[in-house]
């Protein structure tokens, strides 16, 4: 009787463990398949932000300040100077909320090359050669505005050139 009793206690633990252990399994997976669906729904968010810019303004706005902050943080100066030159383009009032958006979706992204390849095609599409040469001035005129200086911005320059189709020496 004792024995039955044994083993029905050890059969018991046994079966006990081993359901925690499929549950700790299955716990592993859960969360593994969680955090797998998570990244790339993060993806996805990160060029969502992008994708619904639709206006030039603000599709400028975001381009020069992803590239303005590629590398060190944001200075004083070239937060100015990034108004100073949306302020030039944009419509009366326009200019606060372009550079609002900017920051939200330079958040979101944190690569000035995805936001390169992501923007220059609508303004490709959206400015004159002219106006092209203008981006391209304003982005080096904040990017340059003081605090140290950006490690890649001769690359996102070079590539900020060649995604708008303008000719690159």
């Amino acid at each position: 009787m004792i024995v039955l009793l044994v083993a029905a206690v050890l059969w018991w633990y046994r079966r006990k463990m081993i359901k925690e252990a499929a549950n700790d399994v299955a716990d592993v997976l859960g969360r593994v398949r969680g955090s797998v669906r998570r990244e790339r729904l993060e993806g996805k968010d990160e060029v969502s932000a992008l994708t619904a810019i639709d206006d030039p303004v603000v599709a400028a706005a975001t381009l020069i300040l992803a590239v303005a902050t590629d590398g060190p943080r944001m200075t004083r100066e070239r937060e100015q100077a990034l108004r100073k030159v949306i302020v030039g383009v944009a419509a009366q009032g326009k200019a606060h909320d372009a550079i609002d958006y900017a920051k939200w979706a330079t958040g979101r992204v944190g690569d000035a090359g995805v936001v390169i390849d992501t923007l220059a095609p609508l303004l490709r599409e959206r400015l004159n050669e002219a106006e092209k040469g203008d981006l391209i001035t304003m982005t080096r005129r904040v990017a340059t505005a003081g605090g140290p200086p950006l490690p890649m911005l001769e690359m996102r320059m070079h590539k900020l050139r060649q995604k708008l189709g303008v000719v690159v020496h």
